[in-house]
Protein backbone atom coordinates (compact mmCIF):
# COMPACT_ATOMS: atom_id res chain seq x y z
CA UNK A 1 0.00 0.00 0.00
CA UNK A 2 1.55 3.46 -1.06
CA UNK A 3 -0.92 6.06 0.40
CA UNK A 4 -3.26 6.32 3.27
CA UNK A 5 -4.05 9.77 4.26
CA UNK A 6 -6.11 12.20 5.19
CA UNK A 7 -5.41 15.99 4.08
CA UNK A 8 -7.74 19.05 5.77
CA UNK A 9 -7.94 22.42 3.97
CA UNK A 10 -8.99 25.01 6.11
CA UNK A 11 -9.76 28.35 4.24
CA UNK A 12 -8.11 31.66 5.68
CA UNK A 13 -9.20 34.15 3.41
CA UNK A 14 -8.45 35.84 -0.07
CA UNK A 15 -9.25 34.90 -4.14
CA UNK A 16 -11.26 31.29 -3.83
CA UNK A 17 -9.40 29.27 -6.32
CA UNK A 18 -11.31 25.96 -8.42
CA UNK A 19 -9.59 22.38 -6.92
CA UNK A 20 -9.65 20.58 -10.14
CA UNK A 21 -10.19 16.34 -9.50
CA UNK A 22 -6.52 14.79 -9.88
CA UNK A 23 -4.57 11.72 -8.50
CA UNK A 24 -5.06 11.60 -4.65
CA UNK A 25 -7.06 15.17 -4.84
CA UNK A 26 -10.77 15.78 -4.52
CA UNK A 27 -12.51 18.47 -6.79
CA UNK A 28 -13.28 21.32 -4.96
CA UNK A 29 -12.66 24.74 -4.30
CA UNK A 30 -10.27 26.70 -1.93
CA UNK A 31 -8.66 29.95 -1.06
CA UNK A 32 -5.53 31.37 -1.31
CA UNK A 33 -4.35 32.05 2.11
CA UNK A 34 -5.13 28.79 3.84
CA UNK A 35 -3.90 26.31 6.18
CA UNK A 36 -3.23 22.36 4.63
CA UNK A 37 -2.76 19.69 7.14
CA UNK A 38 -1.99 16.35 6.22
CA UNK A 39 -1.43 13.03 8.23
CA UNK A 40 -0.77 9.14 7.44
CA UNK A 41 1.21 7.59 5.04
CA UNK A 42 2.42 9.10 2.09
CA UNK A 43 5.50 10.34 0.24
CA UNK A 44 7.96 13.09 1.34
CA UNK A 45 8.00 14.51 -1.88
CA UNK A 46 4.10 14.85 -2.14
CA UNK A 47 4.50 18.13 0.27
CA UNK A 48 8.41 18.88 -0.28
CA UNK A 49 10.80 20.02 -3.21
CA UNK A 50 8.21 19.63 -5.25
CA UNK A 51 8.80 21.57 -9.22
CA UNK A 52 6.43 21.97 -12.32
CA UNK A 53 8.63 20.80 -14.85
CA UNK A 54 10.73 17.89 -13.04
CA UNK A 55 8.62 16.02 -10.62
CA UNK A 56 7.52 12.73 -11.33
CA UNK A 57 9.43 9.76 -13.12
CA UNK A 58 5.82 8.56 -14.73
CA UNK A 59 5.21 11.33 -17.26
CA UNK A 60 8.86 13.72 -17.49
CA UNK A 61 12.54 13.21 -16.25
CA UNK A 62 13.50 9.49 -14.98
CA UNK A 63 16.57 10.13 -13.31
CA UNK A 64 16.43 10.49 -9.34
CA UNK A 65 17.99 13.75 -8.93
CA UNK A 66 16.10 15.37 -11.66
CA UNK A 67 13.23 14.91 -9.95
CA UNK A 68 14.22 15.30 -6.68
CA UNK A 69 17.23 17.27 -5.21
CA UNK A 70 19.81 14.56 -5.20
CA UNK A 71 21.02 15.30 -1.66
CA UNK A 72 17.39 15.81 -0.20
CA UNK A 73 17.53 12.58 1.52
CA UNK A 74 13.59 12.42 2.23
CA UNK A 75 12.73 9.23 4.95
CA UNK A 76 11.00 6.45 3.17
CA UNK A 77 10.91 2.13 3.25
CA UNK A 78 11.84 0.59 0.05
CA UNK A 79 9.40 2.42 -2.32
CA UNK A 80 9.29 5.57 -0.67
CA UNK A 81 6.86 5.99 1.53
CA UNK A 82 6.07 6.60 5.45
CA UNK A 83 4.13 7.36 8.03
CA UNK A 84 3.81 10.92 9.85
CA UNK A 85 2.36 14.14 9.60
CA UNK A 86 3.29 17.65 7.62
CA UNK A 87 1.06 21.43 7.47
CA UNK A 88 1.19 24.05 4.86
CA UNK A 89 0.41 27.73 5.68
CA UNK A 90 -0.04 29.59 2.41
CA UNK A 91 -0.14 33.28 3.19
CA UNK A 92 -0.31 36.19 -0.17
CA UNK A 93 3.06 34.82 -2.18
CA UNK A 94 4.60 33.05 0.91
CA UNK A 95 4.07 29.20 1.99
CA UNK A 96 5.55 27.89 4.77
CA UNK A 97 6.05 23.63 5.42
CA UNK A 98 6.88 21.44 7.91
CA UNK A 99 6.79 17.78 8.50
CA UNK A 100 7.94 14.91 10.61
CA UNK A 101 8.09 11.57 9.06
CA UNK A 102 9.45 7.44 10.33
CA UNK A 103 12.88 6.54 9.04
CA UNK A 104 13.74 3.17 8.00
CA UNK A 105 14.89 0.92 11.10
CA UNK A 106 18.56 1.13 9.87
CA UNK A 107 20.15 3.31 6.98
CA UNK A 108 19.58 1.39 3.43
CA UNK A 109 23.86 1.69 2.43
CA UNK A 110 25.93 -0.75 3.95
CA UNK A 111 25.42 -4.76 4.71
CA UNK A 112 21.89 -3.77 5.97
CA UNK A 113 19.11 -6.36 6.61
CA UNK A 114 16.77 -3.79 7.46
CA UNK A 115 17.24 -1.05 5.24
CA UNK A 116 14.05 0.16 3.70
CA UNK A 117 11.61 -1.36 6.10
CA UNK A 118 10.17 1.40 8.65
CA UNK A 119 10.82 1.75 12.52
CA UNK A 120 8.26 0.56 14.00
CA UNK A 121 8.95 2.41 17.29
CA UNK A 122 9.21 6.16 15.81
CA UNK A 123 12.17 6.51 17.58
CA UNK A 124 14.37 7.53 14.56
CA UNK A 125 12.73 10.33 12.65
CA UNK A 126 13.07 13.28 10.17
CA UNK A 127 12.06 16.92 10.50
CA UNK A 128 11.92 18.72 7.11
CA UNK A 129 11.06 22.25 6.75
CA UNK A 130 10.39 24.64 3.32
CA UNK A 131 9.82 28.04 2.65
CA UNK A 132 8.52 28.41 -0.68
CA UNK A 133 8.41 32.20 -2.69
CA UNK A 134 5.81 32.73 -5.49
CA UNK A 135 6.18 35.61 -8.26
CA UNK A 136 5.63 36.76 -12.02
CA UNK A 137 9.52 37.50 -13.90
CA UNK A 138 8.29 38.78 -17.42
CA UNK A 139 4.42 38.28 -16.43
CA UNK A 140 5.35 34.94 -16.04
CA UNK A 141 4.75 32.96 -13.03
CA UNK A 142 7.39 31.16 -11.24
CA UNK A 143 8.62 30.39 -7.53
CA UNK A 144 11.21 29.36 -5.51
CA UNK A 145 11.48 26.93 -2.38
CA UNK A 146 14.28 26.38 -0.24
CA UNK A 147 14.34 22.97 1.70
CA UNK A 148 16.22 21.48 4.73
CA UNK A 149 16.02 18.28 6.61
CA UNK A 150 17.45 16.79 9.71
CA UNK A 151 17.43 12.92 10.37
CA UNK A 152 17.87 11.59 13.68
CA UNK A 153 18.95 8.51 14.56
CA UNK A 154 21.63 5.74 14.29
CA UNK A 155 23.76 6.12 11.26
CA UNK A 156 27.26 5.73 10.95
CA UNK A 157 30.43 7.85 10.41
CA UNK A 158 32.40 6.72 7.24
CA UNK A 159 35.19 7.97 9.06
CA UNK A 160 34.78 5.02 11.83
CA UNK A 161 33.54 2.27 8.66
CA UNK A 162 36.85 3.18 7.82
CA UNK A 163 38.98 2.65 10.68
CA UNK A 164 37.13 -0.57 11.72
CA UNK A 165 38.38 -1.51 8.14
CA UNK A 166 41.85 -0.78 8.26
CA UNK A 167 41.88 -2.52 11.80
CA UNK A 168 40.50 -5.89 10.37
CA UNK A 169 41.53 -5.77 7.03
CA UNK A 170 38.17 -6.24 5.76
CA UNK A 171 35.89 -4.14 3.31
CA UNK A 172 34.55 -0.93 5.22
CA UNK A 173 31.21 -1.04 6.21
CA UNK A 174 28.93 1.12 7.92
CA UNK A 175 26.34 -1.55 9.43
CA UNK A 176 28.94 -2.26 12.29
CA UNK A 177 29.61 1.04 13.31
CA UNK A 178 25.98 2.54 13.87
CA UNK A 179 26.84 2.81 17.88
CA UNK A 180 25.70 6.42 18.33
CA UNK A 181 22.48 8.48 16.82
CA UNK A 182 23.38 10.90 14.98
CA UNK A 183 21.83 13.88 13.26
CA UNK A 184 22.68 13.96 8.99
CA UNK A 185 21.33 18.08 7.91
CA UNK A 186 20.68 19.01 4.34
CA UNK A 187 19.67 21.67 2.21
CA UNK A 188 18.43 22.70 -1.22
CA UNK A 189 17.35 25.56 -3.86
CA UNK A 190 14.59 24.85 -5.88
CA UNK A 191 13.46 26.85 -8.96
CA UNK A 192 11.09 27.19 -11.46
CA UNK A 193 10.19 29.52 -14.03
CA UNK A 194 7.61 29.76 -16.87
CA UNK A 195 9.74 32.01 -19.47
CA UNK A 196 6.61 31.81 -22.32
CA UNK A 197 3.15 29.82 -22.52
CA UNK A 198 5.21 27.06 -23.51
CA UNK A 199 8.81 27.39 -22.66
CA UNK A 200 9.80 26.82 -18.65
CA UNK A 201 13.07 26.28 -16.86
CA UNK A 202 14.07 24.58 -13.56
CA UNK A 203 17.27 24.18 -11.44
CA UNK A 204 17.71 22.61 -8.11
CA UNK A 205 20.73 22.32 -6.08
CA UNK A 206 21.70 21.14 -3.13
CA UNK A 207 24.16 20.06 -0.04
CA UNK A 208 23.74 17.43 2.51
CA UNK A 209 26.31 16.33 5.32
CA UNK A 210 29.03 13.95 3.85
CA UNK A 211 30.34 12.69 6.90
CA UNK A 212 27.25 10.47 7.96
CA UNK A 213 25.59 7.71 5.47
CA UNK A 214 22.55 9.06 3.86
CA UNK A 215 19.60 6.98 5.13
CA UNK A 216 17.03 6.38 2.76
CA UNK A 217 17.62 8.21 -0.79
CA UNK A 218 20.88 8.26 -2.50
CA UNK A 219 24.52 8.57 -2.28
CA UNK A 220 24.76 12.11 -3.26
CA UNK A 221 26.75 14.61 -1.02
CA UNK A 222 26.27 17.81 -3.77
CA UNK A 223 24.24 18.11 -6.73
CA UNK A 224 23.14 20.83 -8.85
CA UNK A 225 20.80 20.09 -11.43
CA UNK A 226 18.34 22.18 -14.39
CA UNK A 227 17.14 22.34 -17.24
CA UNK A 228 14.00 23.25 -19.88
CA UNK A 229 10.08 22.26 -20.23
CA UNK A 230 9.01 22.79 -23.96
CA UNK A 231 5.25 22.16 -24.77
CA UNK A 232 4.25 20.78 -28.48
CA UNK A 233 1.99 23.48 -28.40
CA UNK A 234 3.60 25.77 -31.13
CA UNK A 235 3.98 22.29 -33.62
CA UNK A 236 0.39 21.48 -32.98
CA UNK A 237 0.65 19.00 -29.97
CA UNK A 238 -0.09 21.05 -26.85
CA UNK A 239 -0.33 17.78 -24.63
CA UNK A 240 3.44 16.76 -25.94
CA UNK A 241 6.15 17.77 -24.00
CA UNK A 242 9.96 17.51 -24.48
CA UNK A 243 12.04 17.98 -21.46
CA UNK A 244 16.15 18.53 -21.71
CA UNK A 245 18.13 18.18 -18.41
CA UNK A 246 21.95 18.06 -16.98
CA UNK A 247 22.87 17.13 -13.40
CA UNK A 248 26.40 17.20 -11.55
CA UNK A 249 26.86 15.20 -8.05
CA UNK A 250 29.57 15.07 -6.43
CA UNK A 251 30.63 13.45 -2.56
CA UNK A 252 32.85 14.45 -0.18
CA UNK A 253 36.45 13.35 0.63
CA UNK A 254 35.64 10.46 3.35
CA UNK A 255 32.79 9.28 1.55
CA UNK A 256 35.00 8.76 -1.50
CA UNK A 257 37.44 7.18 0.75
CA UNK A 258 34.73 5.13 2.19
CA UNK A 259 34.08 3.40 -1.31
CA UNK A 260 37.80 2.70 -1.77
CA UNK A 261 37.95 1.09 1.15
CA UNK A 262 34.98 -1.78 -0.40
CA UNK A 263 32.01 0.11 1.23
CA UNK A 264 29.05 0.03 -0.13
CA UNK A 265 26.42 2.55 -0.29
CA UNK A 266 21.97 2.78 -0.88
CA UNK A 267 22.44 2.58 -5.01
CA UNK A 268 26.64 1.96 -5.64
CA UNK A 269 29.86 0.44 -4.48
CA UNK A 270 32.58 -0.83 -6.75
CA UNK A 271 34.74 -2.18 -4.15
CA UNK A 272 37.29 0.40 -5.04
CA UNK A 273 37.09 3.89 -5.85
CA UNK A 274 41.00 5.21 -6.72
CA UNK A 275 40.38 7.44 -8.91
CA UNK A 276 37.18 9.70 -8.34
CA UNK A 277 35.47 12.12 -9.85
CA UNK A 278 31.91 14.10 -10.36
CA UNK A 279 29.14 12.38 -11.97
CA UNK A 280 27.41 13.98 -15.01
CA UNK A 281 24.42 13.60 -16.47
CA UNK A 282 22.43 14.44 -19.18
CA UNK A 283 18.93 13.32 -20.06
CA UNK A 284 16.14 14.41 -22.59
CA UNK A 285 12.98 13.10 -22.85
CA UNK A 286 9.64 12.96 -25.47
CA UNK A 287 6.21 12.40 -24.41
CA UNK A 288 3.74 11.90 -26.90
CA UNK A 289 -0.37 12.31 -26.35
CA UNK A 290 -2.09 9.05 -27.57
CA UNK A 291 -4.98 10.78 -25.94
CA UNK A 292 -5.72 13.15 -23.23
CA UNK A 293 -5.36 10.73 -20.78
CA UNK A 294 -2.28 7.98 -22.54
CA UNK A 295 1.06 9.33 -22.91
CA UNK A 296 3.76 6.94 -24.65
CA UNK A 297 7.71 8.71 -23.74
CA UNK A 298 10.77 7.93 -24.99
CA UNK A 299 13.60 8.83 -22.61
CA UNK A 300 17.69 9.00 -22.90
CA UNK A 301 20.11 9.62 -20.33
CA UNK A 302 24.15 10.06 -20.83
CA UNK A 303 26.27 9.17 -17.65
CA UNK A 304 29.43 10.50 -17.44
CA UNK A 305 31.55 8.83 -14.39
CA UNK A 306 28.92 6.84 -12.70
CA UNK A 307 29.24 5.81 -8.87
CA UNK A 308 31.77 9.05 -9.07
CA UNK A 309 34.09 5.81 -11.23
CA UNK A 310 36.44 7.69 -13.61
CA UNK A 311 37.40 4.20 -14.57
CA UNK A 312 33.69 3.18 -15.97
CA UNK A 313 31.47 4.46 -18.20
CA UNK A 314 29.98 6.31 -20.20
CA UNK A 315 26.56 4.90 -19.36
CA UNK A 316 23.89 5.37 -22.08
CA UNK A 317 20.32 4.62 -20.68
CA UNK A 318 17.31 4.39 -23.01
CA UNK A 319 13.95 3.90 -21.77
CA UNK A 320 10.60 3.95 -22.49
CA UNK A 321 7.07 4.18 -20.99
CA UNK A 322 3.14 4.16 -21.46
CA UNK A 323 1.44 6.09 -18.72
CA UNK A 324 -2.50 6.32 -18.76
CA UNK A 325 -4.58 7.59 -15.66
CA UNK A 326 -8.43 7.85 -15.08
Amino acid sequence: MQRAFVRQTIDLGGDTQKVEADINQFAGSQTANRLVLWIGRFSVADVFDTNRYANSPKIDFLNWAMVNTGTFDYAGDGWGYTYGGAAEWYQGRFAVRGGIFDLSATPAGGISPNGGVLDPTFSQFQVVGEIEERHELWGQPGKIKVTGFLSHGRAALFSDAIALAQATGTPADTALVRNNVTNRTGVSLNLEQQITETLGVFARAGWADGTIEPWDFTDVDRTFSGGVSINGKDWGRPDDTIGIGGIVNGIDGVHRAYFNAGGLGILIGDGQLPNPGVEGIFETYYSYALTASTKVSVDYQFIGNPGYNTDRGPANVFAGRIHTQF
